[in-house]
């Protein structure tokens, strides 16, 4: 299947972990970001003064508040399933599948996967683990996912043969099945107990019972302020060394809390002093104070970095106007947003590729107005030519993630200048992430525009994006119903060489910026900060705390 271009990657991003002194212009827009990423400095936990050699205590880039990782695609929920629950299929760093849990055959005709679940699979309560949960997980699972939705399209039938056997079948050739069951995000089908996989898609799940490496301390838990992991000693990794999400999941320390500190300099401080041990998404211009400590380092955790980007909802006025949504677009500047956001220029790139910069299918038709500092005038003519009535945007602002604090600040203004009426409402990221979810009128608890951040992997082929979902109601939120671009994904589906591929490609990235499926604002780099007391992080897009040993 696919695979990156890592050496433009490597240009456009390299050896920025070495580069953590300050940004060489200063930040646009400062005054309307005073206090954004600031806002709620009191901390409602306690850290030790230094943290316990058998414990990782780090600073995540949100509050944990949702716990089931299927009905929702917040990275932080995510990262949570990761800890508790394991994966049939797994990719390495090279996106190619491996057996995790289960592996498999695949009949000549490429319509039937068998997959057998290797020995030693337990669940966290003691029960083993059976091809009937494998089952079950899929198939929720399936509901959810963008892709999942794909492959369920051309199932015939999806069957426990026995304890140990999931046998798969297709009406047709599905070829990137492994691929899209064992990608590490947006989102993983990760294997529950049946009676917890039984569980409506559309409700969350109330019980936390996995098979991976940690154990979820419920009565630990706080929602949004800190949560807890304990090794869980039953697990039996595989013996293969670890690459992404692949290999053997080796844990060797007893504890890992989450706790989270609104405060970009507390956490820097709490870091240097040796109180916590990581920070996931420090706040950019900090970094030369990092720099100073000889006990801390910054790095890059993963060199494809992160695509941010704007959702519009098309349920509801004004978006539900094609017109309006591309007068939005042309309003917005990728330049703008990414100096808020990141500041040093060193740590991002205007990108108008939907499929991520460096990337086989990248293609920028459609975004010059916006990597090129945006059109008002454009925007203005649009919007009289749709009879914009004044309609207010409600446009959600979360406060205490810095890697999302920026975008609808900057957002708003540009909005404002080409003729929009914006309510811009403050709240925090989990709040967000529930209200999204609601197809409600703005004006009754509903929402217009939000924004977000994706991991290029995520995005970067039409059968794994959930921004290209155009199913309506069961699409990603916004939920766009659009025909022609569900026909785009199923002629990309079809093509059988990647030139094929590249060619759809191509159709669906000026598709999707016509249409304004949804508006990317570029690619950045995502430094963490760790402390040098921990060795073996591995290098993978999402944060993982296996493999890493702490020293006194």
């Amino acid at each position: 299947m696919l695979k990156f271009d890592r050496n433009r990657t490597k240009q456009t991003f390299q050896e920025i972990e070495a580069r953590s002194r300050p940004a060489s212009r200063s930040r646009r827009l400062s005054g309307l970001l005073a206090g954004a990423f600031l806002a709620g400095t009191a901390l409602t936990f306690s850290v030790p003064a230094h943290a316990d050699a058998d414990t990782i205590t780090a600073v995540m880039h949100s509050g944990l508040r949702v716990l089931d990782p299927i009905i929702t695609t917040a990275h932080i929920t995510r990262n949570h399933g990761y800890m508790i629950y394991d994966v049939l299929v797994a990719v390495d760093e090279d996106f190619k599948p491996h057996p995790q849990m289960a592996d498999w055959a695949i009949s000549d005709d490429n319509l039937v996967y068998t997959f057998t679940l290797r020995d030693g699979l337990t669940f966290h309560d003691g029960a083993p683990v059976t091809a009937a949960d494998a089952v079950a997980s899929l198939k929720r699972w399936g509901e959810r996912d963008s892709g999942g939705q794909l492959i369920f399209d051309v199932t015939e039938s999806l069957e426990a043969t026995d304890e140990k056997t999931i046998t798969w079948k297709l009406s047709k050739p599905f070829p990137a099945l492994l691929e899209t069951v064992g990608k590490q995000s947006a989102v993983p089908p990760f294997i529950m107990p049946e009676r917890i996989a039984s569980t409506s898609a559309d409700q969350a799940i109330t019980e936390y019972v996995g098979s991976g490496p940690f154990v979820f301390v419920e009565s630990e838990y706080q929602p949004g302020v800190s949560v807890t992991y304990e090794k869980f000693d039953d697990y039996v990794p595989r013996e293969e060394p670890p690459s992404w999400m692949a290999g053997g999941k080796v844990v060797k320390v007893e504890r890992v809390r989450w706790v989270t500190m609104p405060d970009a300099q507390t956490a820097i401080n709490a870091v240097m002093s040796g109180e916590i041990d990581y920070i996931e998404a420090p706040q950019v211009d900090l970094l030369p104070i990092v720099a100073s400590s000889p006990d801390v380092t910054v790095e890059v955790r993963d060199e494809l970095g992160y695509q941010t980007m704007g959702r519009m909802n098309f349920k509801h006025p004004p978006f539900d106007n094609p017109k309006i949504r591309q007068a939005a677009l042309k309003a917005l500047s990728q330049e703008n947003v990414l100096a808020a956001l990141i500041g040093n220029p060193e740590y991002y790139s205007v990108c108008g590729a939907i499929f991520g910069c460096g990337t086989p299918l990248a293609d920028d038709t459609g975004s010059e107005t916006l990597t090129s500092g945006g059109d008002k005038e454009a925007a203005k003519a649009l919007l009289q030519e749709a009879g914009y009535d004044g309609t207010p945007v409600v446009l959600m602002q979360p406060t205490d993630v810095t890697t999302l604090a920026a975008q609808p600040v900057v957002a708003a203004q540009a909005l404002r200048e080409a003729g929009f009426t914006v309510d811009m409402q403050a709240m925090d990221w989990q709040t967000l992430v529930t209200r999204r979810a609601s197809m409600s009128a703005p004006a009754e608890g509903g929402w217009n525009m939000f924004f977000t951040n994706w991991m290029v992997p995520e995005i970067n082929s039409p059968l794994i994006s959930p921004m290209l979902n155009g199913r309506g109601d069961e699409a990603w939120f916004g939920w766009p119903k659009d025909d022609a671009l569900e026909a785009l994904r199923e002629e990309f589906i079809a093509a059988s060489t990647p030139e094929a591929q590249k060619d759809v490609a191509s159709r669906i990235q000026a598709y999707t910026l016509e249409n304004v499926i949804y508006v990317p604002l570029g690619q950045y780099a995502a430094p963490q900060v760790i402390s040098k007391k921990l060795t073996g992080m591995l290098p993978s897009p999402v944060p993982v705390f296996w493999n890493i040993e702490k020293s006194e």
